[in-house]
């Protein structure tokens, strides 16, 4: 179930949905998860194909959804996964896999009574 408004920061499901929509994020997030949940930021750049840059910038997209977080040890920056964060994406889900509240005939009669309402208002706004 969602969290209350008051818990959760709207813009938190936005900026851990558009990371996600990466496909490259994606796949930084898949490799952290198959090692064990931690990885330095050269073993993630070894994967990519890409320029250094590209993936620094990957990174910080990652980290400031609250997808990774990371730690310093001498020179070398460790990635590791935010379980917490992931679990919006989990509950969110979960909306979709409960069944569907059919309304019933009296909530629906009533939809469609005030849907009646609006129409007219339209017509009569442009008639006049």
């Amino acid at each position: 179930m969602l969290k209350p408004a008051s818990r959760v920061r709207p813009d938190a499901y936005e900026a851990v949905f558009g990371a996600l929509a990466h496909r490259a994020r994606r796949r930084v997030l898949l490799a952290v998860y198959f090692n064990g949940g931690a990885m330095t930021a050269g073993e993630i750049a070894a994967i990519f194909a890409h320029a250094w840059q590209t993936t620094t910038r990957h990174l910080q997209v990652l980290e400031a959804a609250g997808l990774l977080r990371h730690e310093r040890q001498g020179r070398m920056r460790i990635y590791r996964i935010e379980r917490k964060r992931l679990a919006l994406v989990t509950e969110w889900l979960a909306h979709f896999q409960r069944p569907t509240r059919h309304r019933t005939r009296g909530e629906q009669d009533a939809k469609n009574n005030d849907t009646k309402g609006h129409q007219g208002d339209a017509r009569k706004a442009r008639s006049a």
